[in-house]
């Protein structure tokens, strides 16, 4: 399978993705955005250090200066290119994945991302045509310290949060190289913290927050403690995830009209951006809230064009990322985990006692299948269901007035991956069968 995905380039180590090829995606990287001054960071993965010197050599050797910001969350990352003066970047990171895997988060200017379509494939091309040869003149590599310009600029959220007492679970990601002193600048804000020692072993559980059974520990600790909520972040620290004083996650499209509140007060008007996976609560809410709800289809770099170019001021994926205008148009964990605790401050409430109220539907939640023709089943989705309104954003979305459904594939994986919502627990049950009946027996991804 190709390291070149739809978002970012990711494989393992050493056998996908070793020095060498680190060295031609820097090299391939520069060539691609006649880049003068490139960003760098990395996360804490045990081969991340030789695979950032190996990128920042390919760099170097095209002629084009690097500011290395050293170990850094991918947030921290697209921070340091809004902000300074340089033609785009990387993080280099694994994100969620397990020890193995290495990879690497590309940026152009203002921290826009690169995707497959917009310049993954033409990178993979030339590190895979060889032609780079070496620039006469070698770049500059200069080290440079963001962390307390980020800290600081992240804290500057914080508005009015009541004394309060929170869980994190930080999962020995990059989540603990920032977030803590994050924390520590809010008054009266105490933070029992999981695993904060920085660890690209992952000793305790994977670095990935969607999974639900890696929230057991922070589930324990929040009962334990009567928090109003706990925070788990994934490996790079773009993602976070919550759940309630219960132990109950609180699912990101809920988050994202718990964050919308926050935004429309401050911004009017504006949209808020949704993927089409969102609970219909979504749409509602924002319209109520006398915003524009906006809906995307999947995935980071399609939300954060789409908020450019329809003026929007945030918004969330149910994947975990949430978005800001407000922070170089990028997604940040820490920063959505500070808006819902101003938002719950204000509100005066707990994280459960905000978000119940918006449990009005029966989802299913995302469920995977791996099929051989996607493509087939798809269209006898569309068949089956040929009298509900039908769209195709991402995959086949249809509605009717008391449920809909959204099957789409995956951008990496031999998977389609099918979301259902009723308006009855029944309904739920009865739709959710039929589709079975089509897609076959989920496979437990």
């Amino acid at each position: 399978m190709s390291i070149f995905k739809a978002y970012d380039i990711r494989g393992t180590y050493p056998d996908q993705i070793d020095a060498k090829t680190a060295y031609r995606i820097g090299a391939a990287l520069v060539r691609f955005l006649g880049a003068k001054r490139l960003v760098v960071g990395r996360d804490m993965r045990t081969m991340a250090p030789e695979i950032q010197n190996a990128v920042i050599d390919g760099m170097l050797e095209q002629g084009c200066d690097v500011v290395d910001i050293g170990l850094a969350s991918t947030p921290m990352v697209y921070y340091a290119i809004g902000k300074l003066p340089c033609d785009g970047g990387m993080a280099v990171t694994a994100s969620h994945n397990p020890k193995q895997y290495i990879g690497f988060k590309l940026c152009r200017k203002e921290a826009r991302p690169l995707s497959g379509d917009t310049g993954i494939q033409d990178i993979q091309k030339l590190v895979e045509s060889g032609d780079l040869p070496k620039a006469q003149r070698f770049g500059k590599r200069d080290t440079v310290d963001v962390k307390a310009d980020w800290i600081a600029h992240i804290a500057g959220f914080a508005k009015g949060i009541r004394p309060m007492t929170i869980c994190v679970d930080y999962a020995n990601g990059m989540g603990a190289n920032e977030s803590p002193a994050i924390f520590a600048k809010i008054p009266g804000l105490k933070v029992v913290s999981l695993y904060q020692e920085l660890d690209g072993t992952f000793p305790n559980h994977e670095a990935n927050p969607l999974k639900e059974s890696n929230l057991d520990d922070l589930r324990r600790l929040v009962k334990q403690h009567k928090a109003p909520l706990g925070l788990a972040f994934d490996g790079d620290a773009d993602r976070c995830a919550f759940v309630d004083e219960d132990g109950r996650t609180v699912h990101a499209d809920l988050i994202t009209v718990i964050l919308a509140r926050g935004m429309l007060q401050r911004h009017p008007g504006k949209g808020i951006i949704y993927d089409l996976r969102s609970s219909k609560v979504v749409p509602e809410e924002i319209v109520k809230l006398g915003g524009r709800p906006v809906r995307e289809r999947v995935g980071h770099s399609f939300m954060k064009e789409t908020m450019r170019r329809t003026d929007c001021i945030g918004g969330g994926e149910l994947s975990g990322h949430f978005y800001f205008a407000e922070n170089y148009y990028t997604d940040c964990g820490v920063l959505a985990a500070i808006l819902v605790m101003n938002q719950l401050s204000q509100e005066g409430k707990t994280l459960k006692q905000v978000a119940d109220p918006l449990r009005k539907y029966f989802g299913t939640g995302e469920i995977n299948f791996k099929v051989a023709d996607k493509d087939g089943l798809m269209k006898a989705v569309a068949a089956k269901f040929r009298d509900g309104v039908i769209d195709h954003l991402d995959g086949i979305t249809v509605t009717y007035p008391t449920w809909w459904v959204n099957v789409r594939p995956s951008n990496t994986e031999p998977y389609l991956r099918m979301c259902l919502e009723a308006d009855t627990a029944a309904e739920m049950a009865q739709k959710r069968d039929a589709l079975f009946a089509i897609l076959g027996q989920p496979h437990d991804h």
